[in-house]
């Protein structure tokens, strides 16, 4: 029995760790370190936020990226130079070596109800029981593919997810469906990998950031948009200085915010790697699709209902994620989420609807607003949810009939 089991070893699983090892709450955390960002972002992309808030938290706060750049040796900015993943990766790994020395490599099976809290099933064969669980999954279970792609084998799409390096498509005929970050990023590799690339996407136009911001800001720029860890602006500014009064909202709001706010718009990096090298099918959607002869045959039609015909080699859907619980299939079909969004709703202690089960990440969006799909949320998290798991201690009950007065549990501290 442990009082806490965190799954997942990504920049939020990590910063709360090192949060309940501080505080000497019984925990165990499992997971690869970084895994997502190892396996399902390719390599040559750069983050989209700024360095100073690309950092993983522990309690000091002094094992900052740029702490980490300076000691290895590698380019770092607060503001201004895009962080490359490779970098973002390293520093996670060492992070998780320094503060989070017991993480478990190990991948979580199976979660289910148990006496005294949950229990849990290891991918090496090991069962243990723990009273709260926090599962801090990322992203990696959310991949969205749309309906007209389904289906296909993964030889003509796949999402973007599926592709730490693009190497195999060199010298192909390649789709990218999207207009995000995500979308421009693949293109960008895909062109540097020796690929031919068109790009299709709903949108009019492709919204690139503007370019690197320079400091000093002029007085009147930091009042008009005031700098916040996701961005200048003071709607951002809100979301990252009170997440828990966006929780006060009303739902509808909330999810409108979600939706609308910080949308997946591509680096300004990107902007000279795709320009006059990618061609663009702006402002059309996917009518049909279907193999012919090995490849893949797009109908598109546009929003002014003129049709066009692709075909390619292969297409990458960089359509993004969804938050769906449904999708967490090691969890037990006896624990029952109330959601919203298909995301599960939550207190204002990140708690779910199923007492000891906590989310946090990007999951818990739509309870706190556009800071948790971003690692800059990671440091909220991890101190609020520590606070709370520190609550008072009980008596824990009797485990099989023996002990009754043993080891102490915690309880919602509320």
């Amino acid at each position: 029995m442990t009082d806490v089991a965190i799954v997942g070893a990504g920049p939020y699983g990590l910063s709360i760790a090192s949060h309940l090892r501080a505080r000497g709450i019984s925990h165990r955390i499992f997971g690869a370190p970084m895994h997502t960002w190892l396996t399902q972002m390719p390599q040559g992309m750069f983050l989209k936020s700024e360095g100073f808030a690309s950092d993983l938290y522990e309690p000091s706060g002094r094992f900052t990226l740029g702490a980490y750049c300076a000691e290895a040796g590698l380019p770092y900015a607060d503001i201004g130079l895009p962080t490359p993943r490779e970098t973002f990766v390293q520093y996670g790994i060492e992070f998780q070596r320094r503060h989070v020395p017991d993480l478990e490599p190990v991948d979580v099976t199976g979660i289910e109800p148990a006496q005294g809290g949950f229990r849990l099933r290891l991918a090496s064969g090991e069962t243990l029981r723990a009273r709260r669980v926090v599962l801090a999954v990322g992203i990696s279970h959310f991949a969205h593919m749309p309906e007209e792609l389904a289906g296909f084998p993964a030889e003509l799409v796949t999402h973007s997810s599926q592709h730490p390096h693009f190497d195999d498509l060199a010298g192909r005929e390649v789709v990218v469906l999207g207009a995000g970050a995500s979308a421009m990023d693949c293109a960008a590799l895909l062109v540097g990998a020796g690929a031919s690339v068109r790009v299709v996407a709903r949108s009019a136009a492709i919204h690139f950031h503007d370019g690197a911001m320079k400091l000093p800001r002029p007085m009147m720029g930091r009042l008009r948009a005031p700098l916040s860890g996701l961005g200048p602006g003071w709607r951002s500014r809100l979301c990252t200085d009170a997440p828990l009064l966006f929780h006060a909202m009303p739902e509808r709001f909330r999810l409108l915010v979600v939706e609308r706010h910080l949308g997946p718009a591509p680096g300004w990096w990107t902007r000279p790697m795709v320009e006059g090298k990618v061609t663009y099918h702006l402002g059309q959607r996917i009518e049909t699709a279907a193999e012919a002869g090995g490849r893949l045959r797009l109908d598109l039609v546009g929003a002014d209902g003129t049709r066009g015909r692709v075909e390619a080699d292969h297409l990458i859907a960089a359509t993004g994620y969804r938050p769906d619980v449904r999708r967490l299939r090691f969890l037990s079909p006896e624990l029952q989420f109330r959601t919203a969004g298909d995301a599960p709703v939550l207190s204002r202690n990140f708690e779910s609807s199923v007492p000891g089960i906590y989310f946090v990440g990007p999951a818990t969006a739509n309870s706190f607003g556009p800071v948790a799909r971003f690692a800059f949320g990671a440091g909220f998290t991890a101190r609020r949810l520590a606070r709370h798991l520190a609550g008072r201690r009980i008596t824990a009950p009797a485990e099989d009939g023996v002990g009754a007065a043993a080891a102490p549990v915690w309880r919602n501290a509320g």
